[in-house]
């Protein structure tokens, strides 16, 4: 079994000491997204590996030691996209992910750490060339430090487009779902640039965009757990979406709880929400937020 932590939140920037004490436990307990009692996640019996999601792993650098000590491979796919504030209004700085990037490829092998340059926002703070040349310095800085850069344009949800329009209205900005004809153009230049700097651009859940030159992703990457545990970890692909190459895996994360504040993510419908969640979590606790089903002990 692969563990994903997560795609629903960033556990390494903020949850590092709820996972390092569910760890040492064993396991943890999830809420279910769609309804429906919550589950149980063995968190080293039975684990082939880990992949992580975030976009600060600092914090978290004692987990990773922990995992490595006990032998369990991981892959961190570390976003990065140095958009201006309106857009991402608390992450890391660019020049402090970069560091971390390149010292955890350092520390575990290139193989261990994927660049995600995720999602693709076009707006009049971001236009095309301007993601091209911010890219390209981007990926000029981690040359040498990652093989793999992951991509995909914003999927706009529902509550995706309610916090666009609501920080477009408060800082003055435009943003569009751009014509595919015009992603196909941008991924190009972004594909040449990645081929050039020793990188490969594959493409997140968007299969109408894939080409020879631009591969689908496989971000729970069987293969790349295999390769980094020196041993075949056979999984079945099960995506998340139509489109979606990863392997099987549980993820332990809940949505609503990153406070990070990017206003395009499909994760966070409130970040009011998401703040109140992640002063009230409770690092001891089995959950990473305790929303038991009725009846259902802790």
């Amino acid at each position: 079994m692969i563990v994903s932590a997560s795609y629903r939140t960033d556990i390494p920037a903020f949850y590092g000491e709820w996972f390092i004490a569910r760890f040492r436990a064993g396991y943890c307990r999830v809420n279910n997204p769609y309804g429906g009692r919550p589950g149980r996640v063995l968190l080293r019996h039975g684990v082939d590996g880990y992949v992580f999601w975030t976009r600060n792993a600092t914090p978290f650098r004692s987990a990773l030691a922990l995992l490595s000590e006990a032998g369990l491979p991981f892959v961190v796919q570390y976003t990065l996209t140095n958009y201006p504030r309106p857009l991402e209004r608390a992450v890391v700085a660019a020049p402090r992910a970069v560091d971390e990037i390149r010292h955890l490829a350092g520390q575990f092998g290139r193989r261990a750490v994927v660049w995600r340059y995720d999602p693709i926002l076009v707006s009049t703070l971001t236009p095309p060339d301007w993601h091209a040349a911010n890219f390209a310095e981007l990926a000029e800085r981690l040359r040498g430090s990652v093989d793999e850069v992951v991509t995909s344009f914003a999927q706009i949800y529902r509550k995706t487009r309610r916090n666009l329009a609501a920080a477009a209205r408060l800082h003055g900005f435009a943003w569009q779902d751009p014509a595919a004809a015009d992603k196909a153009a941008l991924l190009s230049r972004l594909a040449n640039v990645a081929a050039d700097h020793g990188m490969r651009l594959t493409l997140c859940t968007q299969p109408e965009l894939v080409t020879p030159e631009i591969g689908p992703a496989r971000c729970i990457d069987a293969q790349r757990l295999s390769e980094l545990a020196g041993r075949t970890i056979a999984a079945k692909t099960k995506g998340n979406r139509p489109g979606c190459l990863c392997a099987e895996s549980r993820d332990i994360g809940d949505y609503d709880s990153c406070p990070q504040g990017c206003v395009y993510c499909y994760a966070v419908g409130s970040r009011r929400q998401a703040l109140a969640r992640f002063a009230g979590h409770d690092p001891a606790g089995e959950f990473l937020f305790a929303n038991a089903f009725p009846g259902d002990a802790r």
